[in-house]
């Protein structure tokens, strides 16, 4: 088996995510990057935590990334917890304070602050656990045997 380092992902946002999905596995999250909760948005980082809860993390690059997001908001609904992550250099005043707050780099991350719970209601926790783990199968998937295509919707 090869023990050889992965590159880094060239781009600002996936270097944070990768980021930000160590630390998350440390305190035993879960997580798959470029997740559909509801067609039309596509969230940067979904976290599923020991107990259920889900989290949405944002990746921003910059400040023109952030302002250039219109669909933030529409992720609130989808999720237990929002957050933001974000690097060292990034002007966090722009971040609304209602929000959660990490601060990241291609190595690991730093909740710097936790926003409130807002519980999801069981069904769409329920829905949107399965599709967690549907799109975590198909990533697997893929990378097993990248021939095979994407399969069905």
């Amino acid at each position: 088996m090869d023990h050889t380092l992965a590159p880094l992902p060239s781009l600002p946002g996936q270097r944070l995510a990768r980021g930000v999905a160590r630390a998350l596995r440390a305190l035993d999250f879960v997580t798959v990057e470029e997740m559909v909760p509801s067609p039309g948005l596509r969230v940067d980082l979904m976290a599923l935590g020991p107990k259920g809860e889900l989290w949405v993390i944002e990746c921003k690059s910059g400040r023109a990334d952030f302002r250039a997001d219109q669909k933030w908001h529409f992720y609130l609904g989808f999720c237990d917890r929002f957050f933001w992550a974000v690097d060292a250099d990034f002007p966090t005043g722009l971040l609304p304070e209602e929000t959660g707050l990490i601060l990241a780099d291609a190595y690991d991350a730093e909740i710097i602050r936790m926003p409130p719970e807002t519980p999801l209601a069981g069904a769409r926790r329920r829905a949107l656990t399965h599709k967690f783990a549907r799109h975590a199968a198909t990533r697997l998937h893929a990378l097993r045997d990248p021939g095979l295509g994407a399969g069905p919707g």
